[in-house]
């Protein structure tokens, strides 16, 4: 029988997320105050940066909006002058604007107005190679960048475009016969597959280039990079340790890489964001937050060429060390095109803790919620919190656990030395999660060394064409759980312990609802009514592993 521990645990928390409202349907529209009050973890709002209302607008300094004059060095005296004077808000007003990359200040409000255009040109020369402070390496100044900043705002209904279709290689599966040739139109050129293309030859050898250039053993300056400026596209909005961060509003389009992302910041609210990358756009992620604490994603939109709204994590000294990022809220925002909607990783090897994701639409998926790391670059990811996920037409997994991102399969059974950086995922709560259309329902995949642990589906209702399939997975229970699957077998286990059924709702006319196999396979709870013959076994007793209750 279960530990008596597990079910008062599950006494507890269905008491408490009865109490929160979760377990019933809501008829109210929740408040930002509303989320952080029922968070699952102590979690506090903050104020605003601190922005003197002084307010310089880019035009007394000379740019036009002309979509033609470059008007990097008046948007940049701007901000200066408006630092100098202490802070203040810089206006970009209605217009298009071109412009270069350009650097925010302490106690500045970047505000584009509606009707503003912000958009960065395609010029590569304009983009400077650059160390970024604290860092040995070399990058690709961003378009809009800040590091080590107090106080900073960028908003208002303004558009941001990135230019990255000038930047990004594209996947000729992706597109179609006419998208591929109207591509080729262009230039650029072609791997030697003719597969990929490329925006130029600088960005299709640039990894070759990159590792001939690290094994020549010299000293490497800004210069040395340059011919692999293009393979070394940026990230569209990019703030390094900066506290207090308000973006609100704003609309990232056409990103040459992720199009926010904030690394190692605290106190970031990101509210009302709208996202708009193509669906083909390579690594063109939404909203990705890299190590930082107390970070609140509420009422976004994204449609993304990669990852959605996407949580990461690495080691830096700057960071807290139990866990390099914790503390975040995600509330009431909808993807409608991206690899996944909600992920976690791949890299978590900093650490991830309280994560708490409530009341957003994923539509049109790759991966509805997408947990996903590998041996080198996983760590301890715990105490994450889904709740109220609704799903329509995902294209693969509603649910993914998986630790052999871009590796081998779930089945490779050599167990390995557990390190600093073996991917380790538990304690996670998924509640109220609602799907109609995924190709599986529940994937989990650990590793034969770290099972996933402690994971519990609580308040689930999915259809979908396979059903769940567990494997080197431990204290796994399902709790009012039911999939309406249309192939293969409702629950498919393998190499798995401690896995409660007891809350599962099982179809009588289901035949073999059940598959067990794996010689580790241990502690298989079922419901007492539950007819043995649902139950298919390989190179297993069912007195071995069964328990009924």
């Amino acid at each position: 029988m279960i530990a008596g521990m597990k079910y008062l645990f599950f006494l507890s928390y269905l008491i408490s997320i009865s109490l929160m409202g979760y377990a019933q349907p809501v008829v109210h529209e929740r408040t930002l105050a509303d989320y952080v009050r029922t968070a699952p973890f102590p979690f506090s709002l903050w104020e605003k940066p601190h922005i003197p209302d002084r307010v310089f607008n880019i035009v007394q300094f000379g740019a036009k909006p002309d979509g033609q004059t470059l008007n990097t060095k008046y948007i940049q005296q701007a901000i200066d002058t408006c630092a100098a004077a202490g802070g203040g808000v810089v206006v970009i007003p209605p217009g298009l604007w071109l412009t270069g990359p350009i650097q925010l200040r302490s106690h500045i409000e970047l505000h584009l107005d509606r009707g503003a255009i912000l958009l960065f040109t395609p010029d590569h020369s304009q983009y400077p190679i650059i160390q970024p402070p604290r860092s040995s390496n070399f990058v690709v100044a961003s378009p809009i960048s800040g590091y080590d900043l107090e106080d900073v705002a960028i908003t208002g209904e303004g558009i941001m475009d990135g230019s990255g279709d000038s930047w990004r290689p594209v996947k000729k599966e992706k597109l179609t016969s006419a998208q591929w040739k109207a591509l080729l139109q262009k230039g650029g050129v072609l791997s030697d597959d003719g597969k990929i293309w490329w925006p130029s030859a600088e960005a299709r050898d640039g990894e070759q280039y990159l590792k001939q250039l690290k094994q020549a053993g010299k000293k490497l300056t800004a210069a040395d990079y340059l011919p692999a400026r293009d393979y070394l596209r940026p990230y569209m909005v990019l703030l390094v340790r900066c506290k207090n961060v308000w973006i609100e509003g704003v609309t990232l389009k056409n990103s040459p890489k992720f199009a926010l992302y904030p690394n190692y910041c605290q106190q970031v609210m990101i509210k009302d964001v709208k996202v708009n990358n193509a669906w083909w756009a390579q690594n063109g992620d939404g909203i990705d937050i890299s190590g930082g604490k107390n970070i609140i994603v509420y009422r976004c939109t994204v449609n993304a060429g990669d990852d959605g709204i996407c949580m990461k994590s690495s080691p830096s000294r700057y960071a807290d060390s139990s866990a390099a990022l914790q503390n975040v809220l995600v509330a009431d925002c909808i993807v409608y095109h991206g690899h996944g909607g909600f992920v976690i990783g791949s890299n978590t090897d900093g650490g991830i803790k309280n994560i708490y994701v409530t009341n957003c639409n994923f539509i049109n998926t790759d991966i509805g919620i997408r947990i996903k790391s590998r041996r080198g670059s996983g760590g301890w990811v715990r105490n994450i919190y889904l709740d109220r996920i609704y799903m329509h037409d995902i294209a693969n997994e509603a649910v993914l656990f998986d630790t052999y991102y871009e590796q081998s399969s779930a089945r490779d059974t050599t167990v390995q030395p557990i390190t600093a950086e073996t991917p380790r995922f538990t304690d996670f709560h998924l509640s109220d999660i609602q799907v109609n259309g995924a190709a599986s329902a529940i994937v989990i995949r650990g590793l034969p060394e770290m099972p996933v642990e402690r994971i519990f589906f609580t308040d689930m209702h999915m259809q979908t064409e396979q059903g769940v399939q567990l494997a080197y997975a431990k204290d796994i229970a399902f709790r009012t759980v039911a999939v309406k699957n249309t192939t293969g077998p409702l629950i498919n286990l393998w190499d798995v312990d401690e896995i409660d059924l007891t809350g599962f709702l099982f179809a009588e006319s289901t035949t073999h609802p059940i598959v067990i196999a794996g010689s580790r396979t241990r502690q298989i709870h079922i419901p007492a009514s539950l007819p043995s013959q649902q139950i298919a076994w390989h190179q297993l007793q069912p007195d071995q592993v069964l328990i009924r209750e």
